[in-house]
């Protein structure tokens, strides 16, 4: 998924106040061939969007009883409180208050509270959880609930136990039911996959011979960017302008943070298929050009395997597993892109961002902005005219050019789990092979 004000749902209504409050009076964007201008980078609007935001969205709508038709209202001030990372004490009474007979409340409101829970309330609603894993008929409100229960005790195994436990009462307890395979997955690797690095990579490197790939290397701490690198259909990794192996800062964490396989949870590992170029009209990605990415079951294997050869419609993993080098095929991360496709999860993309980073100043991957899912480079556009003075999307995008064009496949992968941001040095030693 992407940004919030993306969404076409019910957190287009959040789209729809904003932008018939704040900017029906201006563009909110304007492409020129060569400079892209974001009118709502410029200080005054941001303030007012911001503003807005707080007051006609999270305080007004939390103001509203709790009943079942204001039920969206309150979701719509989750999302918010999402986007611009934001507390107070008046707020955090209110969404205790939603928490108190939450397993009384609607599936979608449900989802809402613990996607919010889960960015912005670590720890403080277990009991609200554990209710829910009992007592939920739903098995992607139990899969958020259990891995929110499980954030709380980090790797302590009585956490994961307790979710086993509870997994194993429910009457619909199947692992190939999407949401708990990638839960019990979670639960099986335990957060934690060792390899030996250098063989990796080069497994990697030699990844879907003869088509252009892009390599999103990750940590599996998302808080910590990761960087991209580009390799063209005859094997080699592209250049800089300095002549050194291009690269730049790629974040593949989502605001809520959840893991891979729920609805607006991190993007997934594993293979993307690239689907050319396209300039977004959701003013939070962006006049930059962004790629199109696609999962399996977003498309039919034939599409994304290439091969018009392949009649059949019915994803199977050995479809997908045709993409990976022989030392990797049981590698079970590298499936975590086929997993979320079946799970329901699309509209993943690779893409700029306009929205304000001051709402993650105190964050590890400032000036990065966090997605719904997305793969986000930086970009910073001036706060006095709109124009865009930085952008590492458009310097993917040019670099991608080179090496052919978006008509390839993305590989997202973790290296390791160091709580810092990933950096082409610790990359380059691995990566030898003939360049351009």
């Amino acid at each position: 998924m992407l940004f919030l004000f993306y969404f076409v749902s019910m957190k287009k209504r959040i789209y729809i106040a904003i932008i018939v409050t704040l900017f029906f009076y201006v563009k909110i964007f304007a492409q020129a061939d060569s400079e892209p201008i974001v009118k709502n980078a410029i200080t005054a609007n941001r303030e007012k969007t911001y503003n807005n935001i707080v007051n006609n969205i999270i305080t007004k709508n939390l103001t509203l009883p709790l009943t079942d038709s204001t039920e969206e209202s309150w979701q719509d001030a989750f999302y918010s409180l999402e986007l611009i990372n934001y507390r107070s004490v008046w707020v955090d009474e209110r969404i205790k208050l939603a928490f108190a007979g939450v397993e009384k409340r609607s599936v979608g409101f449900q989802r809402a509270l613990l996607e919010l829970a889960y960015s912005n309330y670590k720890g403080t609603f277990i009991k609200a959880a554990d209710t829910l894993m009992q007592k939920t008929t739903d098995p992607k409100i139990f899969a958020m609930a259990a891995e929110y229960y499980m954030m709380a005790g980090g790797k302590d195994m009585n956490a994961w136990n307790k979710v086993i436990r509870e997994f194993s009462k429910r009457k619909d307890k199947d692992k190939n039911i999407p949401v708990y395979y990638g839960l019990l997955t979670g639960l099986i690797t335990g957060y934690s996959e060792k390899k030996d690095l250098p063989g990796f990579i080069n497994d990697l490197k030699k990844s879907i011979p003869g088509q252009t790939l892009l390599i999103s290397f990750q940590r599996k701490n998302r808080n910590f960017p990761g960087i991209v690198i580009i390799r063209d259909a005859s094997g080699n990794f592209i250049k800089d302008e300095t002549g050194n192996i291009f690269s730049v800062p790629q974040l593949a964490r989502s605001m809520s943070n959840l893991p891979f396989y729920l609805t607006n949870g991190n993007t997934p590992q594993g293979i993307f298929r690239m689907d050319g170029f396209e300039v977004s009209k959701s003013m939070a990605i962006g006049p930059t050009t962004n790629i199109q990415l696609l999962m399996p079951y977003e498309t039919s294997p034939g599409y994304f395997l290439k091969d018009p050869g392949i009649r059949d419609t019915v994803w199977t993993e050995d479809l997908y597993k045709k993409l990976l080098p022989e030392r990797l095929k049981e590698y079970l991360p590298l499936y975590e892109s086929f997993y979320a496709g079946k799970a329901g999860r699309t509209e993943i993309i690779a893409h700029g961002t306009t929205i304000n980073t001051d709402y993650y100043r105190n964050q590890s991957f400032y000036p990065l902005t966090p997605t719904q899912g997305c793969l986000c480079t930086r970009e910073i556009w001036s706060t006095v005219n709109g124009k865009r003075v930085e952008s590492d999307q458009q310097k993917l995008v040019d670099a991608l050019k080179v090496a052919g064009g978006a008509n390839g496949y993305c590989m997202v992968i973790e290296i390791d789990d160091q709580q810092k941001p990933v950096s082409i040095n610790e990359i380059l030693p691995y990566l030898k092979n003939k360049t351009k």
